[in-house]
């Protein structure tokens, strides 16, 4: 049974840290590319940050770059999206997906609200 199951999200106000975490489970993790996007209310959702499944390949949206990194550890099958310097236009649910040649998964998303 494939899970992909985001965590870490919450209230932090502006210029606060979060740290995301992205658990995968019943695929094979380390050949997927993996991304974080986030949709804000009455938006699109948006592409954040991905990975490739190797790690070695990042490429960020230009609103979070310098401010927040995405890593993966392909031993715990996890995807992470550290986050600095947060202000309230990151404010959305963020959800974490897992996509190769031949499909992809979604998962239910953490909400981070940036506010004072």
């Amino acid at each position: 049974q494939v899970q992909v199951v985001e965590s870490g999200g919450g209230l932090v106000q502006p210029g606060g840290s979060l740290r995301l975490s992205c658990a995968a489970s019943g695929f094979t993790f380390s050949v997927y590319a993996m991304s974080w996007y986030r949709q804000a209310p009455g938006k699109e959702r948006e592409l954040v940050a991905a990975i490739s499944s190797t790690g070695s390949s990042t490429n960020y949206a230009d609103s979070v770059k310098g401010r927040f990194t995405i890593s993966r550890d392909n031993v715990k099958n996890t995807v992470y999206l550290q986050m600095n310097s947060l202000k309230p236009d990151d404010t959305g649910v963020y959800f974490c997906n897992a996509k190769n040649m031949y499909r992809q998964y979604w998962g239910q998303g953490t909400q981070v609200t940036v506010s004072s």
